[in-house]
């Protein structure tokens, strides 16, 4: 009997833990997300919708500008995971890529730009720990991760590009390259 009042408290207290990190959440990360989003939203509307567009389909046909710069902005400026909506600018055969090269971004940049991820921060500081300890300065470190991850945002939304193609001609379907206004 014992075992079957353990086993029932537990998985109580497997949902209690749920509901506090929901919680959680709701007091901290979706009052964010939800100020990123009315504030990426107000940008747009100053901006304009059509210059907006105009600048992702400018964007959409150079890789570079696709995969690096494009998904830069919209982390720097945007954050995480504010920066992956600006997707929605794309075509629906550029979306996956997108999306994979901003969230690769959005993971790399959090030593030189700790706004983007702040969730994410505690990776890069258990390393530069360590070599703070050693009385090195951690900007190099941030540096070459930064760089690594707009190397690796290309090769990310490249190789998404790719496998977006073939699984479009293995499902026999065809993804819009236009952009929907």
């Amino acid at each position: 009997m014992d075992y079957v009042i353990k086993f029932a408290e537990g998985f109580m207290n497997l949902f209690n833990t749920g509901a506090t990190t929901f919680i959680g959440w709701m007091s901290s990360i979706v009052p964010v997300v939800l100020m990123l989003l009315i504030a990426m939203n107000t940008i747009i509307n100053l901006i304009g919708e059509e210059r907006i567009n105009k600048l992702a389909k400018a964007s959409t046909k150079n890789p570079l500008l696709r995969y690096m710069i494009l998904p830069y902005l919209g982390a720097f400026m945007l954050g995480n995971p504010t920066a992956l909506s600006l997707g929605r600018f794309m075509p629906e055969r550029l979306k996956p890529s997108y999306y994979a090269s901003a969230s690769y971004f959005c993971h790399t940049s959090s030593g030189v730009f700790p706004h983007i991820n702040p969730g994410e921060v505690f990776i890069f500081l258990g390393i530069a720990n360590g070599i703070s300890t050693l009385g090195l300065s951690t900007m190099p470190l941030a540096i070459r991760y930064m760089l690594v991850g707009l190397v690796m945002n290309f090769v990310s939304g490249w190789a998404t590009d790719f496998t977006t193609k073939m699984v479009m001609k293995q499902q026999g379907i065809e993804l819009s390259n236009e952009l929907k206004i």
